[in-house]
């Protein structure tokens, strides 16, 4: 039931597809917002082998907004605790460092790109729920890298909102995707505007200089065919299988429809990932509580 641990890819396709995609076509206009450099500090000092908790509160503490962020996390019905928390330093011992990160990454990054459009008003806590489904499923898979998993599943869909910002009648396009059965969301994003979310997700990702096995599997993660391409790192044919995965969790926290891949590609990335049907619903009850908490 248990995918093993792969080493790291060059990613040199993907440089070059990416390379490619920004010199010509529909984004060479396109803005790629920098990333934030709270955001840099923050994973400066996560990369150290022992993380100081005082950097990490003074990075929160840096903005108000992100700083409530986290002690309203602290003090959420999860963690249910009799006194309220009211200060960072306080959250975190609550929270723990770890915690603390995945919550300031995601906020970083939601400032950084900023929506402003109905059709995606529940976006980011789509995101950060898939997020969080994805560290869980990392954490049962031997190897597999639980920090990375969230990452990747909190960036998978970030090209969206930066086409919606930057792209001409992206939102029908978007409408049009979400309701169409007869091709992927991908194949309707190309055929209106040559270049889909799963191209622009990537080129955030690596300008952000996020580790290459994230910005492939952002890459990749509408392409069920890497499952069977021994050219993709089995660390992101993983991290593909896994985000399907995910997206069904949440789905059913959620309570809306499964989309169309999971009715053709689940069975496969479950048998990818040697996980069963009987292992995902028990991870449906597991994670409601932590999905349930999610407050923006």
């Amino acid at each position: 039931m248990r995918a093993s641990h792969v080493p790291q890819s060059s990613g040199i396709d993907t440089d070059r597809e990416l390379d490619k995609a920004l010199a010509s076509g529909p984004l060479r206009d396109i803005v790629i917002p920098p990333c934030p450099e709270l955001l840099v500090a923050l994973r400066k000092e996560m990369g150290n082998a022992d993380p100081e908790p005082q950097v990490i509160a003074d990075i929160a503490g840096r903005d108000v907004a992100m700083a409530a962020s986290v002690i309203r996390t602290a003090n959420s019905p999860f963690y249910a605790r009799a006194r309220a928390v009211t200060s960072v330093s306080e959250a975190m011992g609550v929270l723990g460092v770890r915690m603390t990160e995945k919550l300031l990454t995601a906020f970083l990054t939601r400032n950084a790109i900023r929506i402003h459009s109905p059709v995606l008003e529940h976006f980011w806590e789509t995101s950060t729920r898939r997020a969080m489904a994805m560290a869980h499923i990392a954490r049962e898979l031997y190897g597999v890298d639980a920090d990375l998993a969230y990452t990747c599943g909190l960036f998978y869909h970030v090209g969206i909102p930066i086409l919606m910002q930057g792209v001409r009648g992206y939102a029908g396009t978007l409408a049009e995707a979400l309701a169409r059965q007869d091709r992927s969301f991908t194949a309707t994003e190309n055929a209106a505007h040559r270049t889909d979310h799963a191209v622009v997700g990537a080129l955030v990702a690596r300008t952000w200089r996020l580790p290459s096995p994230i910005y492939q599997a952002v890459r990749l993660h509408h392409d069920f065919t890497v499952l069977r391409a021994s050219s993709v790192p089995p660390e992101v044919r993983t991290l593909v299988a896994m985000a399907l995965v995910a997206d069904h969790l949440v789905a059913q926290h959620e309570g809306v429809a499964q989309g169309k891949e999971w009715d053709q590609y689940g069975p496969e990335c479950l048998a990818y990932i040697r996980v069963t049907e009987i292992e995902v619903d028990a991870w449906v009850d597991a994670l409601h509580p932590v999905l349930e908490g999610v407050t923006l």
